[in-house]
C-alpha cells in the first residue's frame, strides 16, 4: 500500500523554541507516512534538541551551519533550498517568521528560506502575547501574501503558565497540512513552487467585500448565553485572502479568540441581530460571504440578573427565531451584492440539506461542510467543503487547511464577479 508521502523529500527547519521537542515526533510521523526528512536546526533550536537526536530519527545528516566548510564548498545552502519537494518550518518562532518576512539571510535557515522556490509550510509557536503582537500579525500577513502556508497555532497552556493561542500544532496536524499542500502543488493548475497557494494580487482591486465570521452569543442572563463551537477561522481566512487580493474588506465577526486579519476593517458583534445590523450598515458590497455560524434561536427575553439555582424546577427557556442574515441580504431588491455566498454547516446528509438551503435562501453559491464532531472542523484548522451553484452544480474539494480554502474561494468568486 502506497503511503501518503511516499518518497517525498522534506526539509524540516526546526526553530528555537520550547516546542522544538515536538519536531522530533514530527520527524517520526513524516517518516511513517513515507517521507524522507532532512533536518535543519537553528542555533536556538540546538538549545532545546540536539542535531544528533534529529539526525538519528531522520536517518539523515542534520544541518546547522551556514559556513560549514564541507557543505559550502559546493554552495550547500542553495542545494538545500532546491533538493526537496517542500520545506516545513516547525516550530516557526516569532524571530524566524520576522526574518522570513523581511528577507533576512543571517543564518542557514533564513538563507535557505530566502533562496527557495519550494512550497513552504510554517507551524508557528510562541508566547500568546508574542503571537498577538502587531509586528507578528504584520509578518504573518506578509508571509501569507507570499504564498506561505500556515498550520496552527492551537490554543492551550503555555510554558510560561499562560493560556491562549500560540501552541505548536500537533505533529499529525502538521503532517496532514503538508499532505494537502503537496497534493495541491502537484495539480497542473496549482502553479509552481510556493506561489501555488497565493491569491493573485489585484484580482479584487477596488472591490468591496463583506465577510461574516464566528459564532453569535445570545444572552440568557448577564453571565450565560446560547452559542455554538465556531472558531471563526474559516471566515477570517476568507477575509484575509480577499484583502490580499486587493479588496476593501469589512469583516463582521462574532466573539472569537483569534486575531483580526491584517488590512481588514473589523466590526465586532455578539448577537445575530447585531450582526444583521452591522451587515446592512456595511453595504453596498460587490461580494458578500456569510461564513458566520449565526445562532438560529435566542431566548424570548434575557434576564437582567443572574438566574440562581435554588433547588426548584428551573423555568422553561423559551426561544424565538433569530433573523436569517443570508436570506435577508440575498433577497434584497435594492443594494443586493452582485454575488452572495452562504455557508451550510451540517452533521448529516450534507449535500441534500445544502441543496435545500440554496433554494430557500436565494443565494448564488453555497459552501457546505460536515461539522460532525469526528471531523474536527469546528475549531480545527482544516476543512472539507462542497461548493454548490444555484444552477445545481456541485464541486467537492479535498481536505485543505482553512487558509487554502479561503484562498480558493476568493479566487473563484473574484472570477465570477461582473466586470
Amino acid at each position: 500500500m502506497t503511503k501518503p508521502l511516499q518518497n517525498r523529500r522534506v526539509l524540516l527547519v526546526i526553530g528555537g523554541g520550547i516546542a522544538a521537542y515536538k519536531a522530533l515526533d514530527l520527524i517520526r510521523r513524516l517518516r511513517e507516512r513515507g517521507a524522507q526528512v532532512r533536518p535543519l536546526l537553528t542555533a536556538g533550536a540546538q538549545e532545546f534538541v540536539t542535531p544528533l537526536a534529529a539526525a538519528a530519527l531522520a536517518g539523515e545528516r542534520a544541518h546547522t551551519d551556514l559556513f560549514d566548510r564541507a557543505e559550502e564548498a559546493d554552495i550547500g545552502h542553495i542545494k538545500l533550498a532546491r533538493d526537496a519537494d517542500a520545506i516545513v518550518v516547525a516550530p516557526a518562532t516569532a524571530s524566524l517568521m520576522a526574518r522570513m518576512a523581511t528577507g533576512e539571510a543571517s543564518d542557514l535557515a533564513a538563507t535557505v528560506l530566502l533562496a527557495t522556490t519550494l512550497p513552504i509550510l510554517i507551524a508557528p509557536a510562541m508566547n500568546v502575547r508574542m503571537w498577538q503582537h502587531p509586528a507578528t500579525r504584520r509578518n504573518l500577513a506578509t508571509l501569507r501574501g507570499d504564498g506561505v502556508r500556515v498550520v496552527g497555532p492551537n490554543d492551550g497552556a503555555m510554558a510560561e503558565a499562560e493560556f491562549g493561542p500560540g501552541r505548536l500544532a500537533e505533529p499529525a496536524e502538521i503532517a496532514d497540512a503538508l499532505e494537502a499542500m503537496l497534493a495541491e502543488a502537484s495539480q497542473p493548475e496549482g502553479g509552481f513552487g510556493f506561489l501555488a497557494g497565493r491569491v493573485a494580487a489585484g484580482v479584487l482591486a477596488g472591490r468591496r467585500v463583506l465577510v461574516t465570521s464566528g459564532p453569535t452569543h445570545e444572552p440568557i442572563d448577564p453571565v450565560r448565553y446560547l452559542a455554538n463551537r465556531s472558531s471563526g477561522r474559516q471566515g477570517h481566512a476568507i477575509a484575509a485572502a480577499a484583502a490580499t487580493a486587493g479588496a476593501h474588506v469589512t469583516l463582521v465577526s462574532g466573539p472569537v479568540a483569534i486575531q483580526d486579519p491584517a488590512g481588514v476593517r473589523v466590526v465586532r458583534v455578539e448577537t445575530a441581530r447585531e450582526m444583521l445590523a452591522a451587515v446592512e450598515a456595511a453595504l453596498p458590497a460587490d461580494l458578500a460571504i456569510f461564513a458566520a455560524a449565526v445562532g438560529d434561536w435566542r431566548p424570548v427575553a434575557a434576564r437582567d440578573s443572574k438566574i440562581k439555582k435554588d433547588g426548584a424546577e428551573p423555568a422553561p427557556l423559551r426561544l424565538v427565531e433569530n433573523p436569517d442574515l443570508l436570506a435577508t441580504i440575498a433577497r434584497r431588491t435594492e443594494g443586493r451584492p452582485a454575488l452572495v455566498v452562504g455557508f451550510a454547516a451540517e452533521t448529516d446528509a450534507v449535500l441534500q440539506h445544502a441543496r435545500d438551503k440554496i433554494a430557500r435562501k436565494g443565494c448564488d453559491w453555497l459552501v457546505a461542510n460536515d461539522v460532525s464532531p469526528e471531523g474536527g472542523v469546528m475549531g480545527g484548522t482544516a476543512n472539507t467543503v462542497h461548493l454548490l451553484g444555484r444552477d445545481g452544480s456541485v464541486e467537492t474539494w479535498p481536505r485543505l487547511d482553512k487558509d487554502e480554502v479561503g484562498r480558493r474561494l476568493v479566487e473563484r468568486f473574484a472570477a465570477l464577479l461582473p466586470r
